[in-house]
């Protein structure tokens, strides 16, 4: 297929990672702002203050991590807590049906693994073409050797 982008590409929510950094950073600000402008505070009370900032920000940011990384060898997939290499042979199928809140990928092991890094959220059309393309490259890249298709 000639459509397929140049390897490696990576899949990410782009506007709702814009949103949760833009979120974070401005809470951070706030917060810490807030911190310095009240004077009846204490130096414990305004690190408190700052350290909370800190710790929202760095919740924010972790939502905003999820991503999915296809490259020759096969698909990382990074979601808020974990990251997860799948080799191309293991992905049987990429999902990504109405009302799902991101795309599944059906494994030959029998199980599914949610890809956060393509979510229909904010950018829904976005998604789902995110999702078409991660679905032809598996399809294209699922057998490496020709003998394997053939039996």
């Amino acid at each position: 297929m000639s459509d397929l982008p140049v390897l490696p590409v990576t899949f990410r929510p782009s506007r709702t990672r814009a949103v949760l950094l833009v979120a974070g950073a401005s809470i951070f600000v706030v917060i810490t702002t807030v911190a310095m402008l009240l004077e009846q505070l204490g130096p414990g009370e305004r690190a408190s203050f700052v350290f909370t900032g800190a710790l929202l920000f760095g919740v924010l940011a972790l939502l905003a991590r999820p991503k999915v990384v296809a490259d020759e060898s096969g698909v990382t997939v990074v979601n808020i807590a974990s990251s997860r290499h799948l080799d191309w042979a293991e992905i049987l199928q990429v999902n990504l049906r109405p009302g799902d809140p991101w795309v599944f990928l059906n494994l030959s092991d029998g199980t599914s693994l949610a890809a956060l890094g393509i979510q229909p959220g904010i950018a829904k059309q976005r998604a789902i073409d995110d999702a078409r393309t991660l679905r032809a490259l598996a399809e294209s890249r699922s057998f490496h050797d020709p003998e394997q298709r053939q039996g």
